[in-house]
């Protein structure tokens, strides 16, 4: 591995932390399923090519919102189509109480001026309300190291105060929002103002509370832990709690011990000697495999935060089982079971179902439905159907749940999942029982294994080797129950790039070079039944992603799969995290690492330091927005 592992991307570094060489035989496999190039394969494949597969009964039935669609760019700004606005709400540094220091724009702050300030790259948020008050949850994924550290020369943690405010800069900041001279605005020393960071308490619940592999030093019992990290999208309880989604945990590990025997166990989460350049392990020794092993199991959980009782202990709830999680789709089922959607997001990973033991009584103590119930891993059938697989100790062949729970990847390999192009945010619609989820990229697909030596054949829900650009699959569960096993799919929208490619990587018909991305990501329902598509891809406008500008945000309508760039961010940016006003009238979105690689400086402008934000967007004419 270089000695300039921070330079690389999350996924960079996982594939030289434990690389994976393309096994003999394999490209013959994937030759029998291979998509059939061409711009006739996009009707070739079928009804899982097209847009009428799961047409619904009742098409038509969403509020369709009307703007002028805004064309791609590379400018350093956001961009809204006309009669929309946005302003800066928060940006990483702003203090979130009076004794907090401003932004330092030349040491990029301290570790005890990050603790009392806004966390740094949002990603998933949620909006709760409160006797008229707002509250924003927002994830705060990672930080940049070359900016965070800017004022080093090494551009990296150089002692322990470097590594405080790291570890400051992540996990979740929930804070009060409010109007202020017309512009929101964080509520300076609300009461629910509360950082949860890399340090923070947790508790330990659910079927791997207790179990020998998460046993530590620090916690013999099994039951406690401290921060939450990497997190990446989110949920929203209908009992009004946050799930903040532990994603990349393992570039945060390292070993003291050069020689130290990594485990398969350790190798099939990414776990190796070496960290992505943040330096934990040598101020907060648990960081340290070497001497801690069982730390790494302690993490890639889903997080249950009560935004609003500011002294409540979040809990990580493993029996949503680890891995590394995108977000968590919540919906209740007909017959009242909480049902949870979930994204493992790695190359050749998994789709995950978790069903709750109880069921959910409106206005009752539903604290605990996320403790215990049945996790299943998808497999999707080339015919356009598929069904969850229960992870059980008898089909998995592991001892027990809490088993499962720890090494929830071993279990999804041993019923034999369909390994899936990255699968990112999942969104359920609000009015019907229909799910989709992003396939964000994945240039292995067809050449390489995932991290557990299962095949990524070309085929199905993953239609193209090598894939660049990234797919939307969309799934009804059978009779519309979402606790049923089967389930029939197709693709609701294949992105690409139809002004450079006239075969497979042209895309979809619902695309054109008028709306045209890549690499979908975030993934909103509003509550009329309009899906918000947020993505992080490839920036740079030339080559196979000539045209296609910065990160944006497109809205589609489900019914007739028409797709329109509602919205461009900044330069380098990634557009991720969505949410509402109470009165709907107000958007916020995320925009993470802008300007990480150099080329831009919002919100600031200028010389400024570039910082992740979340901006709020408007209608001019004051009407609902989603």
């Amino acid at each position: 591995m270089p000695d300039n592992v921070s330079e690389l991307s999350f996924d960079e570094f996982d594939e030289l932390n434990d690389p994976r060489a393309e096994p003999t035989g394999f490209e013959h496999v994937v030759s029998r399923r291979r998509f059939l190039g061409g711009a006739a394969a996009l009707g070739a494949a079928g009804a899982f090519f097209g847009l009428g597969a799961l047409r619904p009964a009742h098409a038509g039935d969403m509020g369709a919102l009307s703007f002028e669609p805004v064309a791609a760019n590379s400018l350093d700004t956001v961009t809204v189509p006309p009669g929309f606005s946005w302003q800066n709400v928060i940006a990483w540094g702003d203090p979130l109480w009076s004794d907090g220091a401003p932004f330092d724009h030349a040491t990029r702050g301290t570790g005890a001026s990050q603790e009392r300030a806004f966390g740094d790259n949002t990603d998933g948020m949620a909006t709760f309300f409160i006797d008229g008050r707002t509250v924003l949850a927002v994830n705060n994924e990672y930080v940049n190291r070359s900016v965070i550290y800017g004022n080093r020369a090494t551009g990296l943690p150089e002692n322990a105060d470097d590594v405080r405010k790291g570890k400051a800069g992540h996990g979740v900041s929930v804070f009060e929002v409010g109007m202020a001279d017309g512009a929101w605005r964080p509520v300076l020393d609300s009461p629910f103002n509360r950082r949860i960071t890399a340090d923070a308490p947790m508790e330990i619940t659910g079927p791997a509370r207790g179990h020998d592999m998460l046993k530590t030093a620090a916690d013999p019992a099994g039951e406690t832990s401290l921060g939450t990290w990497n997190n990446c999208g989110n949920g929203r309880t209908p009992w009004g709690t946050y799930l903040a989604c532990e994603e990349n945990f393992n570039g945060y590990f390292s070993s003291s011990d050069p020689d130290y025997g990594v485990s398969d166990a350790m190798k099939r989460y990414g776990v190796g000697l070496k960290d992505w350049g943040y330096a934990w392990a040598t101020a907060d020794e648990r960081f340290d495999i070497s001497k801690h092993p069982n730390e790494p199991n302690r993490a890639g959980y889903v997080v249950e935060i009560d935004p609003l009782d500011p002294d409540s202990v979040p809990k990580k709830r493993t029996a949503l089982g680890r891995f590394k999680h995108e977000n968590a789709e919540v919906v209740i089922a007909a017959n009242g079971h909480v049902v949870v959607y979930m994204g493992d997001d790695e190359r050749g990973e998994f789709l995950y179902r978790f069903i709750s033991e109880g069921r959910y009584a409106e206005g009752g103590d539903n604290s605990g439905l996320l403790e215990s119930g049945a996790l299943s891993v998808a497999r999707f059938a080339e015919d356009g159907s598929g069904e969850w697989m229960a992870l059980t100790p008898e089909a998995t062949g592991m001892a027990s749940i809490a088993d499962i729970a720890v090494f929830t990847r071993m279990a999804g390999s041993a019923v034999g999942a369909t390994t899936m192009d990255r699968p990112e945010w999942v969104a359920a619609h609000p009015g019907r029982a229909e799910v989709y989820c992003c396939l964000t990229n994945n240039k292995n697909r067809g050449k390489k294994p995932n991290k557990g030596g299962d095949p990524t054949p070309v085929g199905g829900p993953n239609p193209r080797k090598g894939n660049i650009y990234g797919q939307i699959v969309r799934w009804r569960p059978a009779g519309g129950d979402h606790t049923a096993a089967g389930f029939e799919w197709d693709l609701f929208v294949v992105a690409g790039n139809p002004a450079v490619h006239d075969d497979a990587n042209a895309g979809s018909a619902n695309v054109t070079p008028d709306n045209m991305f890549n690499s979908p990501d975030g993934l909103v329902f509003d509550s009329k039944g309009g899906l918000w598509i947020q993505t992080d891809g490839n920036f740079k406008n030339e080559g196979d992603f000539a045209g296609q500008g910065n990160n944006q945000m497109l809205y589609a309508d489900p019914d007739s799969g028409e797709i329109h760039r509602f919205l461009v961010g900044p330069k380098e940016c990634e557009v991720t995290g969505l949410c509402w006003s109470m009165d709907r009238k107000t958007m916020f979105v995320g925009l993470q690492h802008p300007g990480n690689k150099g080329g831009g400086h919002f919100p600031g402008g200028g010389d400024t330091t570039p910082r992740s934000t979340v901006i709020a967007v408007t209608r001019d004419d004051g009407g609902e927005i989603g």
